[in-house]
């Protein structure tokens, strides 16, 4: 049994952040060929075939990769940190989104709003739960509630990823409420 969480995350190192590491070009939406990976993961010393690939975008729960039609391609759908167009259209958002953190990066964020880092944009979710377990991650959780009906009417512009995953550019701390700190499990 291969261990494909490491495999997923390998891929997402490479398709999101760099695909030089394995001597690999992306296409300007991000698309890699399926071949070139599997070889470059290869001479990385994973020793993947195209079924363990298959394997890493079809378990990984949070649908972070797409194949082409024709399964020759492959991409990120979202997450990058070098500039690529994924195609997500500009899509109006629900009135409310979501975006998980953790505790720890609250000073920054009331100071600040919310701002893509090393990424491409800001990350936000349409449920409380995936913001929480986003959050989970990095400490103790704080669920953000964007209030973005009044962004879009400022002229914030929305995409919606393949994965249902909400991107914008920025949160202004005018758009962001606290909703709660969760309890730790």
């Amino acid at each position: 049994m291969r261990d494909v969480v490491r495999i997923s995350k390998f891929m997402s190192k490479v398709l999101r952040h760099q695909p030089e590491l394995i001597g690999m070009h992306l296409d300007p939406n991000g698309w890699a060929d399926v071949d070139e990976l599997i070889s470059g993961m290869n001479k990385k010393g994973f020793s993947v075939s195209i079924e363990d690939i298959k394997d890493a975008v079809r378990t990984n729960n949070k649908r972070r990769f797409a194949f082409s039609l024709d399964e020759k391609r492959i991409r990120a759908r979202q997450g990058h940190s070098i500039e690529v167009d994924v195609e997500a259209p500009e899509t109006a958002p629900p009135s409310k989104l979501y975006h998980g953190t953790a505790l720890k990066f609250m000073e920054s964020i009331r100071n600040s709003g919310l701002t893509p880092q090393r990424r491409l944009h800001v990350h936000l979710s349409a449920d409380i739960m995936t913001a929480e377990s986003v959050g989970r991650r990095h400490g103790k959780p704080v669920v953000l509630e964007i209030d973005a009906a009044s962004m879009a009417a400022d002229g914030f512009k929305f995409h919606l990823s393949e994965n249902g995953v909400w991107l914008t550019q920025r949160v202004p701390v005018l758009y962001i409420e606290e909703k709660f700190a969760a309890m730790p499990m």
